[in-house]
């Protein structure tokens, strides 16, 4: 997420009433997640594990929960807990705006259709000859390229599901980022597209997604991405061009796919995978390794009779 404007370090500090390290004039220019943050960016992180990723991270301006030596061109916010106020920052810059339909005229290419039922939010931009059909929901700021169908039911925009355990319970990160889908996609009835936290999540050219398949926040599709019913890829996911992805497959967060790989369906994918292979099974493996695994398997049989045979 970038601010409307550059601001000066002390004036954030303020808004979060935070301790800082710098000079007060250090430019902040947005803020993100690790994955996706550049100069200027704010980064959060309360956690001795990732202190060292967080401060030789891109991010220029790094929230943190304890004094530690700033790094040579960069400034630190010192505060207590940085997961609240990275989520004061996005309200702050980001607010969130009633359950209500668009203010003011959708800004929408020629020759494209929407349902009057579909719900769209603020600020939303919709391409040229587009098809969005009945009770879809398009949530604020989202971005709907040329010759794209949005079939029934589905769901773009809604909150990540990320979450901070905290002695009382569950503690939502606020969701401030967009979707962003691209020319020539089709997305089918009851999908379900979660907002980026503080930045995108994008839907490639020409991808095509089937009824009930969920996209977890800031996950990047490639273009011509195929993927069949009840696949569930978490957040933070980066898929390449032309991955093929059947049924029920469960992908989880902070990989990558590679480019033309094919995932065999009820698939568990635990780690990124190669491009150009065909993987099945849980935790999913390529076709080769898989089957001689599966063949090794099925001799423990045969195996164990030899050991009582020559154990006699």
């Amino acid at each position: 997420m970038k601010f409307p404007r550059t601001y000066p370090l002390s004036e954030i500090a303020e808004i979060i009433s935070a301790k800082y390290v710098g000079d007060d004039s250090f430019p902040v220019t947005g803020m993100n997640e690790i994955h996706v943050v550049t100069s200027g960016d704010i980064v959060f992180v309360d956690h001795p594990k990732y202190y060292d990723k967080a401060l030789e991270s891109a991010a220029t301006i790094v929230l943190i929960n304890k004094e530690v030596d700033c790094p040579e061109g960069k400034a630190l916010l010192i505060s207590d807990d940085p997961f609240r106020d990275f989520n004061k920052l996005t309200n702050f810059f980001n607010p969130f705006s009633a359950f209500a339909k668009a203010e003011s005229p959708i800004s929408m290419g020629e020759n494209t259709h929407i349902h009057p039922s579909a719900v769209i939010g603020k600020d939303v931009e919709i391409g040229s000859n587009t098809i969005i059909h009945a009770n879809v929901s398009i949530g604020d700021r989202c971005i709907v390229g040329n010759n794209v169908i949005i079939n029934s039911g589905a769901v773009l925009g809604g909150d990540a599901f990320y979450y901070k355990r905290r002695p009382e319970g569950y503690d939502k990160l606020l969701s401030g980022g967009r979707v962003v889908i691209e020319d020539h996609v089709e997305i089918g009835c009851n999908a379900t597209i979660d907002r980026g936290v503080t930045g995108d999540t994008r839907i490639g050219y020409g991808s095509k997604l089937d009824n009930q398949v969920q996209i977890g926040h800031d996950t990047v599709l490639g273009k011509h991405v195929l993927i069949a019913s009840q696949t569930g890829i978490a957040g933070c996911v980066i898929v390449k061009d032309e991955v093929t992805i059947w049924g029920q497959v469960g992908i989880t967060s902070g990989i990558t796919i590679g480019e033309k790989a094919i995932i065999s369906a009820k698939s568990g994918v635990s780690k990124s995978l190669e491009g150009n292979k065909h993987y099945f099974g849980i935790p999913a493996d390529d076709f080769r390794s898989k089957y001689k695994e599966i063949a090794a398997i099925k001799r423990i049989p045969e195996v164990l009779e030899l050991l009582k045979n020559t154990n006699k």
